[in-house]
């Protein structure tokens, strides 16, 4: 952590080092710019495993199919050399079953070498020990969000020189080791920032632009943020804000605004909850919500990818990705909530378990906000058009095979394989997502066929339907009237503000005691009130 940054922001205070634990690490850095990582990484490892050395290796790499490919690369080569020592080559990334995580953290047998390949989840959240050899490929994933077109980007990017410190620091854990570098040191000292980019300056903002306006901050331009984010960013979930109607024409918090501040989910999720009440859908919508605040609950193990799928897609509802959630939590409820179950499902038994949980967490805060909890039974098409109350903005329409554009930025996005809307036969015409993910193309992540009627209907401020009869004018006038409307409340907020910056200076004014000032050498004269004592 930058400490110094935290304390000239607190007003210079004292800062108070604590020093860890750690045995001197030797660098090592690449001498020509490497082309292929894995390539150079799987090289290296096999460099120290035929050394006579002893102490186990963790190889830092971007992400699950980096990991995969290189715990393969180095198998097969190892085969391919005589009399080669075992080598005991084990992944590690938060897809992984927990059991298979479990494993990394086992002793090896004497004699036997450990080669944990990991994402930079082994940077800080665990520690492995007997660790001496650090091999680090230099890059990792990073979740950017772009506000223009309202997608977030899982891309591979340069680590930091932090990070850098940070994972060869890790072969100094249990005795004094050794870290190889697969780039240059010229390439860290010029190439790789000092820090990593703040998260607050590439996520989603309208979860704290909510909280800061529940709090009463009126100008989030002018707040004091420690990292300031960009501007875009701000406005853009300023307008998500409005567009979900939790803040005013003036930006000042609605009703709805202050109920969904009280949830502890992203705006849309917290909207989509308040309005399942109404509807009269809120036990589906919370079983949904539940399941969309926790990482992918399917998981394809290896070698038995097919299987999984097969399994997978007799939980698919063919219209939504959003009822296939609720449809896999009830299975997972008529059969008491099984661990056996999950596992002979591939459905991680955790994200389940912690699924749960926070379906209770929800459930106490709609009882809270006396919220009634009530179920629609099977018609599940309340469901899907609860879903899209809150995701209206978020609409795609058909234009190719698998094919979609954004119905508002004109964006292209494409159906995950995984979803259920995916070879279906008859893809719908349109759709609402959750959240647009580029890795390798646009991807919907989570989507739910709609019709086009309910985006009209609870979408106006972008969408119409064409009817014959009608002409453009009426149109026009509704716009006009809903433009004066705007400018009116505007009007009223201004002179609200003007009239509490007059309140504040008054009051100024009064606490403001007149003091007589008393020029040195000469005695105030005092009239005595009583003569006497």
């Amino acid at each position: 952590m930058d400490s110094s940054k935290f304390s000239s922001f607190f007003g210079n205070v004292p800062t108070f080092n604590i020093p860890g634990r750690t045995f001197p690490v030797e660098l090592f850095f690449s001498k020509n710019p490497c082309e292929d990582y894995v390539d150079s990484a799987v090289k290296q490892a096999l460099q120290i495993h035929l050394q006579p050395t002893d102490g186990d290796m963790l190889i830092f790499m971007p992400g699950q199919e980096d990991i995969e490919v290189t715990c393969e690369v180095i198998a097969d080569r190892l085969a391919e050399i005589d009399n080669a020592p075992e080598l005991s080559i084990l992944p590690i990334y938060s897809q992984l079953p927990s059991d298979l995580q479990a494993k990394i953290f086992q002793k090896s047998p004497e004699g036997l070498r450990k080669c944990v390949v990991a994402t930079n989840i082994a940077e800080t959240s665990l520690t492995v020990d007997g660790i001496i050899f650090v091999i680090d490929a230099g890059y990792c994933k990073l979740k950017v969000y772009n506000p223009r077109i309202g997608m977030d980007a899982l891309q591979i990017y340069p680590i930091s020189q932090a990070n850098a410190n940070q994972r060869s620091g890790r072969a100094g854990r249990t005795g004094p080791g050794q870290a190889y570098r697969l780039y240059t040191e010229r390439q860290y000292k010029d190439e790789l920032l000092p820090l990593t980019v703040p998260e607050i300056q590439r996520t989603n903002l309208a979860n704290t632009v909510l909280l800061l306006k529940s709090l009463g901050v009126v100008d989030l331009l002018q707040f004091h943020f420690m990292d300031p984010p960009p501007q875009d960013n701000i406005l853009n979930s300023l307008y998500h804000l409005w567009i979900l109607g939790a803040l005013d024409h003036t930006g000042a918090l609605t009703d709805l605004g202050r109920q969904m501040a009280e949830f502890p989910l992203d705006p849309p999720q917290c909207q989509m909850l308040i309005v399942s009440c109404q509807m009269e859908c809120s036990a589906e919508v919370l079983i949904i919500v539940s399941m969309l605040s926790v990482p992918s609950i399917f998981y394809r193990p290896k070698g038995r990818e097919e299987e999984a799928d097969g399994v997978r897609e007799k939980f698919q509802v063919p219209e939504s990705d959003h009822l296939t959630y609720l449809n896999v939590y009830l299975q997972w409820k008529q059969n008491k909530y099984s661990s056996n179950w999950c596992n002979e499902h591939f459905i991680h038994v955790k994200a389940m378990i912690k699924v749960r949980e926070v379906r209770q967490q929800l459930k106490d805060i709609l009882l809270q906000q006396k919220l009634k909890v009530t179920s629609c039974g099977s018609d599940w098409d309340i469901v899907r058009k609860c879903i899209c109350s809150a995701y209206f903005y978020q609409a795609a329409r058909l234009k190719g095979i698998g094919e979609y554009v954004n119905l508002r930025t004109g964006m292209p996005c494409h159906l995950h394989p995984t979803s259920a809307l995916y070879g279906l036969g008859t893809t719908p015409d349109y759709v609402v997502y959750h959240e647009l993910v580029m890795t390798a193309k646009e991807y919907m992540q989570c989507a739910t066929s709609v019709d086009g009627y309910w985006l009209a209907e609870l979408g106006p401020m972008f969408f119409s339907v064409k009817e014959s009869g009608r002409s453009g004018k009426e149109k026009k006038k509704e716009a006009a009237e809903h433009l004066k409307e705007m400018e009116i409340q505007m009007q009223k907020a201004q002179e609200q503000i003007e009239e509490n910056k007059i309140k504040a200076a008054q009051r100024e004014e009064a606490l403001q005691t007149k003091q007589e000032i008393i020029t040195p050498g000469a005695t105030p004269r005092r009239t005595p009130k009583r003569i006497g004592l």
